[in-house]
């Protein structure tokens, strides 16, 4: 059957590509990737209409992505940083003033943290906890959380005191806030914040709380954690768990470091996937329905790609609708084929990588510029 695309060919109809890429994480945002792609577009065809809809799958960015998308309003807190520190931190507020939007990467991120200092087991959510408190103070009932780009292996602990909860040790001594990862497994009672908002947790992969797929193998590294310190955080995490009646392997459990598990667990949140999340706030079906092309993208395609990530839940809904969709990506990794249409779960139609393509330095030093680059190829193999 034709599609609607089709249909714009054969008319000689103008055509339109909808740019809806993630951020490359730690280079360039959401928006800036859009506006490389589509100044790529305009330079291999300006008759193109353009469309940018950048998106987010709950991971970093995903704060603006959604106060911008929902016309709400930005607000700043002075909170803990994810070393204790005190730093400034913003969070959102829905026009309805009572949905609060809060982005643990902006107070518990490791991007707030140099290369040489990071260590999941010092690491605490408290700051995030805090700017939902102060979301609360403003009138908020409910939080949406974004909880990618964690600094953390806390299990969320941090952030429930950073809300005004208690933990207590085998004594019944209150622990000092804010608790760190090693600092688990000092805990053996709970007392709940006074106020507790409804919260629903934007989430962008499926990993459960322990494991060697868990919270602490799969991200301990790239926080910072040795292969001991893995260990040591996993026996807290499991230690954690043995407190609750919540289930440690349920999909996306391991998120930021366990945030999705002891939230859960907790404070009775709701957990999401953060892409579809997000998609439904921008309207995305209904932009993505008229057009002829999707680009997206992300900063690394692979296996975990398949698992909630921002671009393939574009794909996904490009794909249900009969449009191509083509991804531009800083790099690839085990399993990126496995994102194609060819393979059994994939629906991207090919992918472009600036690592590849350009190589590691210029990738991570001048990544707009790559973006831009491509888009032209894209754009002229695909019209051609």
């Amino acid at each position: 059957m034709p599609t609607p695309q089709d249909a714009n060919f054969a008319r000689g109809n103008k055509i339109t590509v909808l740019c809806a890429p993630d951020s490359f994480k730690e280079t360039v945002n959401a928006t800036e990737v859009a506006s490389a792609m589509a100044r790529g577009v305009a330079r291999a065809d300006s008759k193109i209409n353009c469309q940018q809809i950048p998106i987010a799958d709950g991971g970093e960015g995903s704060l603006d992505t959604l106060v911008q998308a929902v016309d709400g309003v930005f607000h700043k807190a002075g909170v803990r940083g994810p070393l204790g520190e005190q730093i400034q931190a913003k969070f959102g507020i829905c026009p309805d003033g009572l949905t609060g939007i809060v982005e643990l990467a902006e107070a518990s991120g490791l991007s707030l943290i140099s290369q040489d200092r990071r260590d999941p087991t010092l690491t605490t959510t408290y700051g995030t906890g805090q700017l939902i408190a102060a979301a609360t103070e403003l009138g908020c009932e409910k939080i949406i959380l974004c909880i990618g780009g964690s600094a953390t292996v806390d299990c969320g602990i941090g952030m429930i005191q950073g809300m005004g909860g208690k933990f207590f040790d085998k004594n019944n001594n209150e622990l000092k806030s804010p608790i760190t990862g090693k600092q688990m497994l000092n805990i053996y009672s709970y007392e709940p914040p006074e106020f507790m908002p409804k919260i629903r947790i934007a989430c962008d992969v499926n990993n459960p709380l322990l494991g060697p797929n868990g919270a602490a193998a799969t991200y301990g590294p790239q926080k910072g954690a040795s292969p001991e310190q893995v260990k040591l955080l996993d026996d807290a995490l499991s230690h954690i768990a043995s407190l609750t009646d919540a289930d440690p392997n349920m999909p996306g459990a391991g998120a930021a470091g366990g945030v999705a598990f002891g939230l859960s667990a907790f404070c009775n949140a709701s957990l999401e996937s953060g892409i579809d999340l997000i998609l439904d706030a921008l309207n995305f079906h209904e932009s993505c329905a008229v057009a002829d092309l999707v680009l997206t993208g992300e900063g690394c395609l692979d296996s975990q790609s398949l698992d909630g990530k921002a671009s393939m839940g574009v794909a996904r809904v490009a794909h249900k609708l009969g449009v191509p969709c083509i991804a531009i990506v800083g790099k690839t990794g085990p399993g990126a084929d496995d994102c194609l249409q060819d393979a059994p779960d994939g629906v991207l139609e090919s992918y472009y990588s600036l690592e590849d393509r350009y190589g590691l330095d210029r990738a991570l030093n001048d990544p707009a510029n790559l973006i831009e680059e491509l888009a032209v190829e894209v754009i002229t193999n695909w019209v051609n």
